[in-house]
């Protein structure tokens, strides 16, 4: 047995049947020229062939002193490939509608807790001979941004490799996994990072108050996205050439994120008129960003949470850019002046308040947080390969939470921007629609700048 470390465990205890807490990932996949009707049979025997797993794939949650639950992982030492890996076949005619309702299915089901915590779909039967794969684990075993480097590892930049790679089975690193690595110095660190907080109060506060630079938590406006949720999902998922984005960035002078939060905010503006439900205040968005100086490659985690302004009062797409990238350069200046492990505790601060939705009542008492979790995950920067196959799109999956029933994560894939939209069903209608507003968004941004 292993202890489940403090964060880990907030995962397993917060999950319910309204609120599953795995991330996950969407792969398309175009089989190489001349592969025939057996290519996906003989890719899924492949793949069931790989019989060593690491140890992050085999453990789950114990039961112990007959019955406290959540404290120790144990580990399989036989696991049941066949139920871990699944190969499907969509229903004719095999159109991505049909794959995407497939994937918010899946994405909307616990995982079963009495086995290792990941289930991984093979899905064939696409109309245009394309085929998937569907994985989500359990976020109290790995995070999104790992989960896609895994992955990622499994594949080859070589069209011509044929070794099939599966994320369960690969080349041990000499860093440990997180789960190995002890967690009691972890805490006790995070521990006196909020403690050296205090000292920068008095700045923060001037910065808040005053100079206006950075944005707190609570000040969102009331929205249809900041309710209690079902647990039932509805996924959709869209690539946009890279290229494009970049083109809006250098015409306007900002960063390709600012660009890309301005493109979700456009898509969010819409789609909250055509719901009838646009506040007359600006929606916020919390936005992961990177810690790290130029010079810095050392390991752990060094990610901060940053709440951004996006305009979505604004009418002009423009003028709204304009205003997340103020708002962006604000609240960086702010994270920029703490020390680094001040700044990463005042970033924990920003997402705690998630935490708090677990509460009953808060979520239909108070002010949202923020309105909406936007985050750019690093993906591939090159075409990538599995079999011959090339990987057509990467499409990250995250989690809907109480006060928060839509999340847009997205990653690069090569020359590609890969979008994944997960939401509360019953709390989000007609989700699909946000990929139309978010090419509409694109197109208004681009001709405002003259990109």
């Amino acid at each position: 047995m292993q202890l489940i470390s403090p964060t880990d465990a907030i995962f397993l205890v917060g999950e319910s049947r309204e609120h599953p807490m795995h991330v996950g990932g969407l792969q398309l996949y175009r089989p190489p020229e001349g592969a025939g009707p057996e290519y996906v049979r003989t890719l899924h025997q492949q793949m069931i062939a790989h019989t060593e797993f690491a140890p992050m794939f085999r453990k789950h949650p114990s039961t112990i002193l007959g019955g406290i639950a959540n404290l120790t992982w144990t580990f399989d030492d036989e696991m049941d490939i066949d139920y871990h890996l699944r190969r499907s076949a969509l229903p004719q005619p095999g159109r991505v509608r049909d794959l995407l309702e497939f994937t918010s299915r899946v994405h909307g089901t616990l995982l079963d807790r009495h086995r290792p915590l990941w289930e991984t779909y093979l899905v064939e039967g696409l109309s245009d001979g394309r085929f998937a794969v569907l994985t989500k684990c359990h976020h109290a075993l790995i995070d999104g941004v790992s989960a896609l480097k895994l992955v990622e590892r499994s594949l080859s930049e070589d069209p011509g490799d044929t070794e099939v790679g599966v994320p369960w089975d690969l080349p041990r690193r000499t860093r440990p996994a997180r789960a190995e690595r002890a967690w009691l110095p972890d805490l006790l660190s995070g521990a006196g990072s909020l403690a050296a907080l205090v000292p920068s109060t008095l700045g923060l506060a001037r910065a808040a108050l005053l100079e206006q630079q950075l944005t707190l938590p609570f000040a969102a406006p009331k929205t249809m996205f900041n309710v209690n949720i079902g647990g039932a999902r509805r996924v959709a998922a869209q690539s946009w050439p890279l290229e494009r984005i970049r083109r809006v960035k250098t015409a306007a002078g900002v960063t390709v994120n600012d660009a890309i939060l301005a493109m979700c905010a456009g898509a969010l503006r819409a789609y909250l008129q055509e719901q009838d439900a646009l506040p007359d205040a600006p929606l916020i968005a919390m936005v992961p960003v990177s810690m790290r100086g130029d010079d810095d490659d050392t390991s752990g985690n060094q990610v901060g949470a940053i709440l951004c302004n996006l305009g979505t009062d604004v009418e002009d797409a423009e003028r709204r850019l304009r205003v997340i990238g103020d708002s962006m350069r604000s609240n960086k200046k702010v994270f920029s002046q703490l020390p680094k492990m001040q700044a990463l505790a005042l970033s924990a601060v920003n997402i705690s308040a998630l935490g708090l939705a677990m509460v009953p009542g808060f979520v239909g008492t108070t002010r949202p947080p923020f309105n909406i979790v936007i985050s750019n995950v690093p993906g591939p920067r090159k075409p990538l390969y599995w079999n011959g196959s090339r990987l057509d799109g990467n499409y990250p999956l995250s989690i809907a939470l109480d006060g928060q029933a839509l999340n847009i994560t997205m990653a690069n894939n090569g020359d590609n921007l890969d979008f994944g939209l997960v939401g509360c069903r019953r709390s989000v209608p007609h989700l699909q629609r946000l990929l139309g507003h978010l090419e509409d968004s694109l197109k208004d941004l681009e001709r405002s700048v003259g990109a």
